[in-house]
């Protein structure tokens, strides 16, 4: 019952998701960076991942930890809510100021700091809109929280539209593209919040020292965890303002900015995977069940069309980041590069959003904050080694290395903790099929003239090849949508 539930509600969420979220990524964003140019959206990008990596102060691993015990436990929403609340905004507070002084003593300017400051802002709207969402997925509440999951960037798209249309004399430029940013988020916690609130007894502001302290210690390795892989997964923007030249920093974050564009507008789908995973693995390993088959299955899914995302992305690099950076015709994208290396990162980010997913479920947070360390330090010394040499390339080649060195370990100390049986057929299965994958690249790109149609084919053919190679079955899919 838990996988056919879970396969219902998994579709709904990417389906709804499809529908709305690619706009930002694929339409909105690089309009933006178009209009503003590769310096000024630099700058953005690297605030951005700045105030990203300072995202253990907003949470402290209280939003994984919320979800995996209102899963287990329903009853603790309506007794805990009230003082997690309040706990999360005086983490907000903490977080705001931190980000300021740490600012300031880095020597940002004025404008700089107005615009971390908003970002901050932002962030903190952000994870309070997650701890909310952390709620309804723990009561599994999943196609609400699917709606709730859109609503910032529907809104956000739409203020952007205008301001890029210049309707009603507004114009844009990086500070009106942060604040309707800033309106989207605070629209989209309010509807987070009355959702919630609407599912508990009572709510009032009340700070609880004893159980705030008690939750932080609870929390405390979700919070190490989220704070590694953070670093790991935001650092290149930022060490590539830090490592080059300041004008020279910027335009590189900028052109990685559009490298990257496509692979965190895909990393959605696993995304959405693994917080409506989590739950199920929370309240499957309570119950002794055994999830050696919703794993398999969530991987497999998940794996085949990430393989063919990868590799169709790497062979058609320069066709596939003009389009998305709506470059002219005739002209070649300045992030091709970065594009091409950063797409192959989907495949070990999809593994990693599976078992780390389980892993986190299960408690083996030692294991995840060890694996994540050793990330940040092998990501660490490939940017300083490859950044002065190959910018913002050397990043996506640091970054490569980093995400597949993740999911390797994840996998391998998935298997050993749930003792999963080595399944032979599957990698070989695998093996043919990324194969064949390749295979059809390299062909389809010889068909005809027009790219488009070449790489339509090629994802016909990979989509028929899962399941030629046996990789995937119309009765093993039916079976588990139909499993009690």
């Amino acid at each position: 019952m838990q996988q056919k539930k879970f396969v219902t509600n998994i579709a709904f969420l990417i389906i709804l998701n499809l529908l709305i979220k690619p706009f930002w990524p694929l339409g909105i964003e690089p309009a933006v960076q178009n209009a503003v140019g590769n310096v000024s959206y630099g700058e953005y990008a690297i605030l951005f991942n700045f105030s990203f990596l300072l995202n253990i102060l907003l949470d402290f691993g209280v939003t994984q930890f919320n979800n995996k015990n209102i899963a287990q436990n329903n009853h603790l929403l309506t007794k805990h809510f009230s003082s997690l609340f309040t706990l999360k905004l005086g983490l907000g507070f903490v977080y705001f100021l931190v980000t300021v002084i740490l600012g300031l003593v880095l020597g940002y300017d004025f404008r700089y700091m107005k615009l971390l400051s908003i970002l901050a802002l932002n962030q903190f709207l952000i994870s309070m809109t997650l701890y909310l969402r952390s709620s309804l997925l723990g009561l599994h509440l999943f196609k609400t929280d699917s709606f709730v999951s859109v609503a910032d960037r529907l809104i956000m798209t739409v203020l952007c539209l205008i301001l890029l249309g210049r309707w009603f004399g507004l114009e844009i430029d990086i500070m009106s593209f942060v604040y309707a940013q800033t309106i989207g988020y605070t629209i989209t916690a309010i509807i987070a919040f009355g959702t919630v609130y609407h599912k508990t007894r009572h709510f009032r502001l009340t700070w609880n020292f004893p159980f705030s302290v008690m939750i932080l210690k609870q929390s405390f390795p979700f919070a190490v965890l989220v704070l590694l892989m953070t670093f790991y997964n935001r650092l290149d923007s930022v060490m590539l303002g830090s490592l080059l030249p300041e004008t020279e920093g910027s335009e590189q974050a900028g052109i990685y900015a559009k490298g990257f564009r496509l692979l965190e507008a895909g990393n959605m789908i696993p995304y959405l995977f693994s917080i409506q995973l989590i739950p199920i693995f929370s309240r499957m390993i309570k119950h002794k069940e055994n999830v050696e088959q919703i794993v398999k299955t969530s991987f497999i899914l998940l794996i085949a069309p990430a393989l063919v995302v990868s590799f169709g992305c790497f062979f058609y690099a320069q066709e596939i980041s003009g389009l998305i950076n709506h470059v002219k015709p005739g002209q070649i994208s300045d992030s091709y590069r970065e594009f091409s290396i950063l797409m192959l990162c989907y495949t070990a980010i999809s593994a990693t959003y599976i078992f780390g997913t389980l892993l986190t479920a299960n408690g083996n947070l030692k294991q995840l904050n060890i694996t994540s360390f050793v990330g940040i330090c092998l990501n660490l010394i490939l940017n300083f080694v490859l950044i002065p040499d190959y910018k913002a390339l050397g990043s996506a080649y640091s970054s490569l290395i980093t995400q597949f060195f993740i999911a390797g370990i994840q996998i391998y100390f998935s298997i050993k903790i749930f003792k999963f049986h080595f399944n032979t057929k599957l990698i070989l299965s695998l093996c043919v099929f990324i194969a064949g994958i390749v295979g059809f690249n390299l062909f389809s790109r010889t068909m005809t003239s027009n790219w488009f149609i070449n790489f339509a084919v090629m994802c016909v053919f990979c989509g028929l090849w899962a399941f030629v190679s046996g990789l995937l079955s119309l009765r093993s899919i039916y079976k588990f949508i139909k499993f009690k």
